[in-house]
C-alpha cells in the first residue's frame, strides 16, 4: 500500500446558499494533533455567518495549507489528514537522508528498519529495499566523492545506523560509531549530525518547526524524551532565559491603558429605562412600515405669518408644528382607522373616536412623549396653547405620568434639529407616528417654473397589521394637501 494514500486533503466544503468562498478565521487544531471524525477543526466566516467545520476523517493533522485570515474558494484544500497514523510515520526527505545505507541482515534487531522481519522479510521503508551494491553519495562542494561499501556483519550494537568504513574523503553524512547506540523511534525523525558532531538527533516534526521558529539549533540540545529525543520543553528551555517570567512565543503589543477617570456611568433607570423597554417591545411587536412625502409648505408659512398678525394670536407662540398637528387631526377624521390600537388579548382592533395627540420631546431625562388629551375638540388657539404648555413642562422635567399615558397618535418634530425626516418607532399601543422634517428653501417646480419654495419632508410609520399601504398613503397624502394649502383645507374639510 502506498503510504501517501493515507494522506487525505480536506477541501473547503460548499456551505450552501450559493456561497463560493470563505475566510479562515481560526484553526482549532495544529499540525500533529490527533483528531476524531466530525471534530470541529476550523472556523470559517462567510457572507452569512461564522461556522465551525468538522473533520471528514479521524487521524492526525499532517499539514495546514491555509493560514488564518486568508480567503479560500470552495473546493480548495485547506488541511491534510493522516488517516492511518498507527502505520508509522510517512517517509520524509529527512528520514530518507537518515537511512542512506541499508545494513545487511543480522546488523540490526528484527523488526527495525533495515533488519529481518517475521516471515523472512526485511524491514525497510516502503519503496526502498536493502542495498546490496556499493552506495554512492553526492560529494560536497570542493571534495571528491568516494564509494561507500556496504558494511559487513559485525557484532556491533544493533542500530539502523550501522558504522561504515572510513571513506577516502570525510563526509558529513557518514554515520559514526556513536550513532549506533540507539534506533530511531516511530514518530521521530533522525538527523545525521554535521561533521564534528556525534550521534543523530531525534525530534518530532512539530518540535523541529518550533526550534526553527525560535532559532534554536537542535544539535546543541540534550534530549530529555524517549530514546534521548528532543522535546518541546527542551526547545522552550533553551529559548527562555533563567527567569520566573512565563514563556512568550509571539510578541504582543502592549495594551493601551484605559483611564477609568475618563469614563462616566449613567444608571439606566426611570424614564430612560421605561422608554428603552417600550421601544424594544414596539419595534419587535408591531410590523413597521414607513412612507415619505416631500411637500411645498410655502403657503403654510405665509398663512402662519398672517395668523401671528391677528389680535387673538398675538400673545401665543406659533410654529409650523401647529399646522402639522391640525393637519393630522383633520386627516384622522377622514381616516379613523389610523387612530386605533391592536388588542391581541381580545383579538380586536380598538378604534378611538378621540385623539390624544403626543409630541415627542427630548429632555435631560430621556425621550418622552406627553400628549394633549382630546386634541381634536380644541380650537386652533387652544391647540397652540396646549402644545406650548406641553413642550415647556417637558423641558422643565416636570411632566406628570398622566400626560404621558393613553396616547393615540404621535408627532416627532425632528426638523428642530435640522433633520430632513426619519423612520420613527411607534409608541406602544399606537398605530401610527409622523416625523416632521426641517423646512428648507428649495428649488421647486411651481406653476410650470422653477422657483425657490419652502419644502419639507414627512415620514409616516404605521403598524401594518392595521394600516395597509393604501390607507397609509391616503392618510399621508391628506396631511400633505393641508400643508400645501391650509386655508383652503380648513374651509373645505371643516
Amino acid at each position: 500500500m502506498n503510504p501517501m494514500s493515507r494522506i487525505k486533503d480536506f477541501n473547503l466544503p460548499d456551505l450552501g446558499e450559493g456561497l463560493t468562498e470563505g475566510e479562515i478565521l481560526t484553526w482549532l487544531v495544529s499540525v500533529g494533533d490527533t483528531i476524531e471524525l466530525n471534530q470541529p477543526i476550523v472556523e470559517v466566516e462567510t457572507a452569512k455567518a461564522a461556522v465551525e467545520i468538522p473533520a471528514k476523517w479521524g487521524g492526525v493533522v499532517a499539514k495546514i495549507h491555509v493560514e488564518a485570515g486568508v480567503t479560500v474558494e470552495v473546493g480548495a484544500p485547506i488541511v491534510s489528514i493522516d488517516t492511518d497514523p498507527s502505520a508509522g510515520p510517512i517517509p520524509s526527505a529527512e528520514s530518507l537522508a537518515a537511512v542512506q545505507v541499508a545494513p545487511a541482515e543480522g546488523m540490526v534487531e528484527p523488526g527495525l528498519i533495515g533488519g529481518p522481519a517475521p516471515g523472512g522479510r526485511t524491514a525497510v521503508l516502503v519503496g526502498y529495499g536493502p542495498k546490496t551494491v556499493t552506495a554512492k553519495r553526492r560529494p560536497r562542494s570542493g571534495t571528491t566523492a568516494a564509494p561507500v561499501p556496504a558494511p559487513a556483519s559485525t557484532p556491533a550494537a544493533p542500530s539502523a545506523f550501522a558504522p561504515a568504513p572510513t571513506p577516502a574523503a570525510p563526509s558529513a553524512l557518514t554515520p559514526t560509531a556513536s550513532s549506533a547506540t540507539a534506533a530511531p523511534h516511530v514518530g521521530f525523525t533522525a538527523f545525521i549530525r554535521p561533521e564534528g558532531r556525534s550521534g543523530p538527533v531525534l525530534a518530532k516534526p512539530p518540535v523541529r518547526k518550533l526550534a526553527k521558529d525560535l532559532g534554536i539549533d537542535l544539535f546543541t540540545l540534550t534530549g530529555s524524551g524517549p530514546l534521548g529525543s528532543v522535546t518541546r520543553d527542551d526547545v522552550l528551555a533553551a529559548a527562555t532565559p533563567v527567569t520566573s517570567a512565563p514563556v512568550t512565543l509571539t510578541p504582543v503589543a502592549a495594551p493601551v491603558a484605559v483611564d477609568g477617570n475618563r469614563e462616566r456611568r449613567i444608571p439606566i433607570k426611570g424614564v430612560r429605562k421605561l422608554t428603552a423597554e417600550n421601544m424594544v417591545a414596539s419595534a419587535f411587536t408591531a410590523p413597521h412600515v414607513t412612507e415619505f412625502l416631500t411637500v411645498d409648505v410655502t403657503r403654510s408659512m405665509k398663512s402662519l405669518e398672517r395668523l401671528k398678525a391677528r389680535p387673538e394670536f398675538r400673545d401665543v407662540r406659533l410654529s409650523p408644528l401647529l399646522f402639522v398637528a391640525k393637519a393630522v387631526l383633520l386627516a384622522i377624521q377622514r381616516h379613523p382607522m389610523v387612530n386605533s390600537t391592536w388588542s391581541g388579548a381580545t383579538n380586536e382592533i380598538v378604534v378611538k373616536d378621540y385623539v390624544n395627540l403626543g409630541i415627542a420631546a427630548a429632555t435631560e431625562r430621556g425621550l418622552i412623549v406627553p400628549n394633549v388629551k382630546d386634541a381634536g375638540r380644541l380650537t386652533l388657539r387652544e391647540l397652540a396653547e396646549a402644545l406650548n404648555h406641553l413642550v415647556q413642562v417637558a423641558k422643565s422635567g416636570k411632566t406628570p405620568p398622566a400626560d404621558m399615558s393613553a396616547g393615540t397618535f404621535s408627532i416627532s418634530n425632528v426638523g428642530v434639529f435640522g433633520i430632513d425626516t426619519g423612520t420613527p418607532i411607534l409608541p406602544p399601543g399606537e398605530t401610527a407616528i409622523l416625523a416632521f422634517g426641517v423646512i428648507r428653501p428649495t428649488p421647486w417646480v411651481h406653476k410650470g417654473k422653477i422657483k425657490i419654495r419652502q419644502v419639507t419632508t414627512l415620514g409616516l410609520s404605521f403598524d401594518h397589521r392595521i394600516v395597509d399601504g393604501e390607507l397609509g398613503s391616503r392618510f399621508l397624502r391628506d396631511i400633505g394637501r393641508f400643508l400645501e394649502d391650509p386655508e383652503g383645507a380648513l374651509l373645505s374639510w371643516t
